[in-house]
């Protein structure tokens, strides 16, 4: 069982972070080395980007950078809240993953209109959409050349260009 369905050790690590974050060390989760406080780095992090660490963010927050860089919808963070038990609506999951768009922690992926994506990986780089897996894979930054971008109008700014490439399986 992964920790974020280990539902005791979930409530356990989120009230010891109310009452004492320094008891919190990264040897309480799995696969996170070090003894630097998880709950605290992350409530550093939300205040750092100006965000309010409430129960809500903290407890999402977990479940979303606690496995790395990765893509995920707000449906998929939704059905990883329900099986830790964390009580949260889909509304929820959503204003906190918009928040966190808008705070420079996350970056929104839209794949088309009805897919969109969040990715724990800031940096410049741009990704592959498996089409029949509904799967975001990263493309090094490197590896795409964008040339001949038109100017920005005036009055605007060019904040970045973002390149999915769709793939499918071949037939046969």
């Amino acid at each position: 069982m992964s920790f974020i369905e280990d539902r005791d050790q979930v409530e356990r690590v989120y009230k010891m972070a109310i009452v004492s974050p320094s008891l919190v060390l990264r040897d309480a989760v799995p696969g996170q080395p070090g003894g630097a406080c998880v709950v605290r780095d992350l409530r550093d992090r939300l205040r750092g980007a100006g965000l309010r660490p409430t129960r809500q963010r903290l407890s999402l927050g977990w479940l979303i950078f606690a496995k790395g860089h990765r893509h995920l919808s707000a449906e998929a963070l939704f059905e990883e809240a329900s099986r830790s038990r964390l009580q949260v609506s889909l509304a929820t999951v959503y204003n906190t993953l918009n928040q966190f768009t808008e705070a420079g922690l996350l970056r929104e992926i839209a794949v088309d209109g009805t897919r969109t994506y969040f990715d724990t990986n800031t940096d410049e780089h741009h990704h592959f959409f498996i089409e029949d897996e509904a799967r975001v894979i990263d493309i090094p930054a490197a590896a795409v050349e964008v040339s001949d971008v038109p100017p920005a109008p005036e009055g605007f700014e060019i904040a970045r260009v973002d390149v999915v490439v769709r793939l499918r399986r071949k037939a046969g």
